[in-house]
């Protein structure tokens, strides 16, 4: 297990160095996470980015979805991860209503940022509104497009977007609007692999795929379903990293060298 040894002088990344690992063809690592002790083993392995995301509704609280999570209960994670970590960088979910106008979207990112400690908030879909707001206040914004989990309600189920060139056009729109408004990042979610390319190599800022193949700028998973100890079925997009593991911090590695490396999503894990 080769992990990293952070001392008093390790320096936390920044935008800054997530945009110069896009420029220089470095593959952006990043999982989620929920809690100290997580977030101290995937900081020790080197992953570059942890996303508290409100998926801890499914995955830690046992909701069906991630409606149910509250800015409290973000807050309170993302303070948990932010205390832990010394070099990688955190960024928080906007849960579900919490972002509903500019203004709430500001009050509540400011919770997160103040309390939580995140270095950036993500917000799903394409609500340019809200992101150049809250960058107008100095509050870094991921985007996140392609499936959108907080609108399960309206999309019926799980599945992937995209597909059809009028919505794929669709996205690529949005994915150049939000990066117009200031998003520093962007989210694809459940997208053809092929799609994801291409907006990953038009677009200048970061590109995070998660079930959008291998072409983005970087990849995120959740915790629980790499580990395999999710209490829903693993996704199709994700792997089982413990399969071939002796720890849990070899899986972490495992994962985080496979990113690096380009080997993760292979097109079994891709649309």
């Amino acid at each position: 297990m080769n992990q990293t040894n952070y001392d008093s002088t390790t320096k936390l990344l920044t935008v800054n160095d997530l945009l110069a690992m896009k420029r220089r063809g470095e593959k952006i690592s990043c999982l989620t996470a929920y809690d100290a002790s997580f977030s101290a083993l995937i900081d020790q392995t080197g992953v570059d980015v942890m996303l508290v995301g409100d998926s801890l509704g499914m995955v830690v609280q046992g909701h069906g979805t991630t409606l149910p999570v509250t800015v409290r209960d973000m807050v309170y994670h993302a303070r948990c991860v932010s205390n832990a970590r010394h070099r990688a960088f955190v960024m928080a979910d906007l849960p579900f209503m919490s972002y509903s106008t500019p203004a709430l979207a500001a009050k509540n990112a400011a919770k997160l940022m103040q309390l939580g400690g995140v270095q950036m908030v993500k917000l799903e879909g394409p609500r340019y509104d809200c992101v150049q707001f809250l960058v107008d206040q100095g509050i870094p914004v991921c985007g996140h497009l392609g499936l959108l989990p907080q609108l399960i309600n309206q999309l019926g189920n799980y599945k992937v977007q995209g597909k059809a060139p009028a919505d794929a056009a669709k996205i690529i729109a949005d994915a150049h609007q939000l990066q117009e408004a200031g998003a520093g990042m962007l989210v694809l979610e459940c997208v053809p692999a092929a799609l994801a390319k291409e907006i990953s190599g038009q677009l200048s800022i970061p590109v995070i795929g998660i079930g959008a193949g291998v072409d983005c700028d970087g990849q995120v998973l959740v915790l629980y379903d790499m580990l395999n100890i999710g209490i829903t079925k693993r996704p199709r997009f994700s792997k089982n990293f413990m399969q071939n593991a002796d720890s849990i911090e070899s899986a972490i590695l495992a994962y985080h060298q496979a990113v690096k490396q380009a080997q993760f999503p292979s097109s079994q894990e891709s649309f």
